[in-house]
Parts: structure tokens; sequence; C-alpha cells
């Protein structure tokens, strides 16, 4: 033992030269003084009108590819053993079509405890309005065995797309439609721009589950199809690219509503977009007014191409980061 002792200090000794970190979170106090380590993970909490464990939610990503299956059910696995909440990529291509609909079917991975959804473009919504047909909306929702609905709203995206759908009325007319015609729970999500004051106010307004922000700062979907289009459209639309909200700002723009309306607060917040792990989670989190998770999208995605080892070793972690830094980090008020 002594000899390990030993060790262990020549070995500080060396690390010691490469520990000096200048770099400074300031969003947090640190209270070491204050909290064993945790011993287990946090409690269950209510959340979309069922129960998770941890305050994680896997974002809307993949579906109708050759990966997708495989994708999935490792996500549904994940989402099942740690208590997530999970979002299906879009569901477009099983709303006509059985040939992929078993990459969507995973409730069985994920149990019935846990929520999980199932997701359509504002455009896709638009077209089964005009079409009256809205019903395959609820024949979607059943085969999928989800608890609701993930509408995306994705304006800049569809324009850059050079097969993109084009909206003929606003997306919150397309939203209300939906609301006074279908009878299921909605999550209203943007695509890696987020939302603005006034869009966030007329969301608050509605009869909605919950907001997916969507923000600016990580996968951005508009980026992605200007990546697709002709060298003319990227250099003239690329500026559109750079425009939107984080997740800093929104949850700024969310507490701001709700000061003057605290009716609003049992909204609850899908926090998403740019969000790099559990210290980013906690932030945003502790600083909303409104009940949230926060939301990963291609960290995910990454471990989860893997395979199921690796995303069950990412999640592992990442939870363990997060009640760590509940028990000894406060934020900082701005």
């Amino acid at each position: 033992m002594e000899d390990l002792t030993s060790e262990r200090k020549a070995n500080h000794i060396d690390l010691a030269f490469k520990s000096q970190v200048t770099d400074l979170d300031t969003r947090f106090s640190y209270e070491p003084l204050l909290s064993g380590h945790p011993q287990k993970p946090s409690n269950s909490f209510d959340f979309l009108g069922k129960i998770m464990r941890n305050p994680l939610w896997i974002s809307s990503m993949t579906g109708g590819t050759s990966k997708a299956g495989f994708i999935n059910q490792n996500l549904a696995k994940a989402a099942g053993k740690y208590g997530l909440g999970m979002g299906l990529g879009s569901c477009r291509i099983i709303l006509n079509d059985s040939e992929f609909l078993k990459d969507f079917q995973l409730r069985s991975f994920i149990g019935d405890d846990y929520p999980f959804y199932c997701n359509l473009g504002i455009a896709q919504l638009e077209e089964l309005i005009e079409a009256n047909q809205l019903s395959l909306v609820d024949d979607l929702i059943d085969k999928t065995e989800t608890d609701g609905l993930i509408i995306h709203v994705n304006p800049f995206q569809e324009w850059l797309q050079p097969e993109g759908d084009r909206f003929t009325k606003s997306p919150l007319d397309t939203i209300k439609t939906v609301i006074d015609q279908i009878s299921t729970s909605i999550i209203i999500k943007e695509v890696g721009q987020g939302f603005g004051p006034a869009s966030l106010q007329a969301l608050f307004e509605l009869p909605i589950d919950a907001i997916d922000f969507g923000s600016h700062g990580g996968t951005n979907f508009s980026a992605l199809e200007l990546f697709r289009a002709s060298e003319q459209n990227q250099n003239h639309f690329e500026g559109l690219t750079m425009v939107g909200h984080s997740a800093s700002q929104m949850v700024h723009f969310c507490n701001d509503i709700t000061q003057n309306h605290p009716e609003y607060l049992n909204k609850e917040i899908i926090i998403s977009g740019g969000i790099k792990g559990f210290l980013d989670g906690y932030y945003l989190r502790e600083t909303l007014r409104n009940p949230s998770v926060y939301a990963q999208a291609s960290a995910l995605l990454r471990h989860a191409e893997k395979g199921f080892d690796a995303l069950d070793e990412y999640i592992e972690k990442e939870m363990a980061g997060y009640q760590l830094a509940t028990s000894y980090l406060t934020v900082n008020p701005i």
C-alpha cells in the first residue's frame, strides 16, 4: 500500500505541471463543503404526463435509412435503461408506407413508463390538412405506439432544401388547425435556429404540452441543406444559417414571458440545441423557471452508431456528471 501511495504521489507531481487550468466557468459557484458524493441517481419526476428518471431527452434524429433501425433501437434501449424521454426523427416516410415502420416501432425497447413521441414537419401537416387527411396522424401515433406528436417547424430548411416544400400558411395557423382537429399531446420544435420572443409568446398561448427549443448552436438543418444546394445558392443564402437564437437566449425569453404571465409556468420545455454536456444542461435547467429537461442529438447519435455499449457508457458518464453538478455547483445569478 505504501508503494502504491508513493507511486500515486509521484504521478501527481508529473501531472501537476499539465493540470494548470486557466479557463474559468463563471456560471457556477463551487461549494465543496455542503454535500457528500452522490450515491444514487436523482429522484424520478413527472414530464409530459409520464415519469422520467434522468433529465436527458433523446432528440429527434433519423429514420428510413439503412442504419436507422440499428441506431434507433440502441437509443430506445438506452431510454428504457436510464428512464429518458425520446423523440423520433421525421415520420413522413411511414405516413402512407410501412416499409420502414419497424425502424420507428421502439416502444418495446423503451417501455411504457417514459415519454416517446412521433414527429412530422409543418409542411406535411399543411398538406394533410389540405387533403382532409389529418386522421393519418392518429394512425401514425397508433402504429408507432407513441404518446403524441412533435411538430417540427423549419421554414429556412425547407426554403434552402433543393426539393423543399413551400408553406402557403403560417406555421402558427397550421398548428392551430392541428390542435383543433386532433386530440393528442403536442410538442412544437424548431430544427436548429430556435424561436424568437414573439414566436415563444405565441406558443405559450397555445394548449400544447411542451416547446422544444431546437436552438442555434447544435445541428443546424438550414446549414445542412445548404451544403446540398448549388454553389450559387450557398454563396447567396449562407447568411441565413447564422440567424437564430441560442438556448441561453431562449431561456431568458421564456423567463421574461413567464415573469409577466405566471400562468405559463406549467408549460414544459425541452432545452435543445448546442448542449455540449451535463454542465450546459444543469445550468440552463436551473436558470429556466419552467419545468424542463435538456436534450442532445449529435453526441448520442455518434455513440449509438458505434453500438449500444458505447452509448451506454456515454449516458452513464453524462448522468453521473449531472449528479455531481447538482451536489457541488450552484448557478450564479446573471
